[in-house]
This record gives structure tokens, sequence and C-alpha cells, in this order.
């Protein structure tokens, strides 16, 4: 943990310096609040440091599972970079289409969820949850199915919740807390390693990305902290719990579509102000610092009840 909050703040504090001289600067998403305009400018693909931390770890390590682990990150950071480097080009807060990112990163998972079945190391294979009272298996095919999706669905809901500054990376240090702990007290030293170095990394990544954000991770990072959180969970047979201590990231989801089933079913009317949910409770007239607050104090009471019901 020590060692990716280092390298991440090490990281952070050279690509602020490389980025700004390479004018590599984020362009405010359109139809976001106006108060969001003032963010143009701001350097981003600074989720980089998070494969650089995960990197880092696998060259003094050879634990099990932790290679799987971290080169499925970094292809799941390298879809984000590829749209991250479009919208530089284009000028504007458009890269890559929704379905080809979504296509790519159902492939990743499913390069993912093959490499680790085919493991000796793994000690969950069709496992969906698992804890000391009960244990959820599937069939095999079932098993990969859920896991694409559950790798799919995890990559996009942390990428709509980076909308704020500080919002995604520290919504996600809760549910790493509790895989870190779950993996560690199970001797699952891949995955826990894994865990403890994306905690310490998003906590120096914060050192920029506090309000107002220096750096922007971009969704080079946003969908790399995405795969970072369900490898784990997969990892460690905890597939089901992630829609509990990834509440946060289901309820961003779950709000965006709502709010277009909605509308194109009522044609034009709204559930919400504006999805995802974040941006609700800004056009509510909550300063931004007071969302990012909120939502990662529901990300920890999610945390809690899972690391409860799981132990």
């Amino acid at each position: 943990m020590l060692f990716g909050f280092l390298v991440s703040a090490m990281g952070g504090a050279a690509l602020l310096f490389i980025f700004a001289r390479l004018d590599v600067r984020q362009h405010a998403y359109e139809d976001a609040p106006q108060t969001h305009r003032s963010k143009t400018g701001t350097p981003t693909m600074g989720g980089i440091v998070f494969v650089v931390v995960l990197f880092g770890a696998l060259a003094v390590s050879r634990a099990p599972l932790l290679a799987e682990l971290v080169f499925f990150v970094a292809l799941c950071a390298g879809i984000g970079a590829v749209d991250d480097v479009t919208k530089l080009r284009h000028g504007a807060n458009r890269g890559v289409r929704a379905r080809t990112k979504f296509l790519a990163t159902a492939l990743a998972g499913a390069i993912f969820m093959r490499e680790i079945a085919a493991s000796p190391a793994f000690a969950y294979p069709n496992v969906l949850f698992h804890a000391p009272w009960l244990t959820v298996t599937a069939p095999h095919w079932l098993w990969l199915l859920l896991g694409i999706l559950a790798i799919t669905g995890t990559a996009h809901a942390v990428n709509l919740t980076d909308g704020l500054d500080g919002l995604a990376a520290g919504t996600m240090i809760p549910p790493l807390l509790v895989l870190a702990a779950m993996t560690g007290a199970t001797g699952l030293t891949g995955p826990a390693i894994c865990a403890a170095a994306g905690i310490g990394a998003c906590a120096g990544f914060l050192l920029f990305n506090l309000h107002p954000a220096k750096l922007f991770m971009g969704d080079t990072g946003s969908l790399a902290l995405g795969a970072l959180l369900s490898g784990i969970a997969i990892a460690s047979g905890q597939m089901l719990l992630l829609i509990l201590i990834g509440g946060v990231f289901v309820a961003e989801a779950l709000s965006v579509i709502a709010q277009v089933s909605y509308f194109k079913a009522t044609r034009g009317r709204r559930i919400l102000r504006m999805s995802p949910l974040h941006h609700h409770f800004e056009l509510g007239g909550w300063p931004e610092t007071r969302v990012t607050i909120r939502f990662w104090l529901a990300s920890l009471l999610c945390s809690l009840v899972g690391w409860a019901i799981v132990r």
C-alpha cells in the first residue's frame, strides 16, 4: 500500500509536468453542468500511474494470479488510453464509440476469465460468492458469461462515476480495502497485493485529483480501476459481492440506464435533473466537494456491510 502511494505520488507529479508541456489536456464534457467549463485545460490520462504501480508490484513479486491481474488491468487501461487520445485529437470530449468500448472491454474480460480459469493457482473456479456460511456456484459457461458482464459493467460504471474531482479514486478505496482484507486473510497473495497497491495508488493520485483537480485520470484510469476491482473480486470468488461493495458505481450506472430509458419512453421527460447521479445532486445545489464526500461515505457504508456479510 505504501509502495503504491509513493509510486503514484511521484508518477502523478511527473505526469503533471510532462502532460502540461505536451498539452495533454481535458476538454470539458459538453453536456455537463456549466460549472464544469472551468475544468477544460486540466491535464488528463493521469490513470497511467495505476498501471505503473501494478507493474512495479509485478517486478518485485511473482505471487499467484498477480501477473494475470496486472496484464488485465493494463489491457483495459490501454482501451481507455485509445479513447483519451481520440478525444485529444478531435479537440472535444468525443472519443471512441461507447459500443466499441463495451465490446473491447468484454473481449479483455473474456481473455482474463479464460486465463485465470486455466491457472492451477485459481482456488474459486465457477464460484460466484464465497463465505464461511454459504458458497454459490454456477456452471462454467454461466460463470464465464457473468464474469464478462461483471467486468464490463464495473469498468464502465467506474467510468461514469469519474465525473467530479476525486470522486472515482476516493470511492474506489473502501471496496478495495474490503477485498484486500479478504484476500489477505484467505492467503490469496496475488489479489491481495493488487488490492493493496491499488489502494495506495488511489490515495497517491488524490494528491493531484482533489478539488480543484490538477490532474484527471481519464478513461485510462477509470477503466483500469474498474478492471482492478472486478478482476480481484472474481479472482477471490466474490463476483456477486461487487454489487454491494461497489454500490455507488452500481447506482451511477443504473441512474444513466433509468434516465435514458425513461427519456425515450416518455419522449423527452426525465427522472433526474441530469445523469449520472452525481450531476443530479450538483444541479440540486450541492457543492462539488459535498457530493464527492457523501459518495465516499456511501461507498464506505456499502463496503462495511459487504465485509460484515462475508465475515
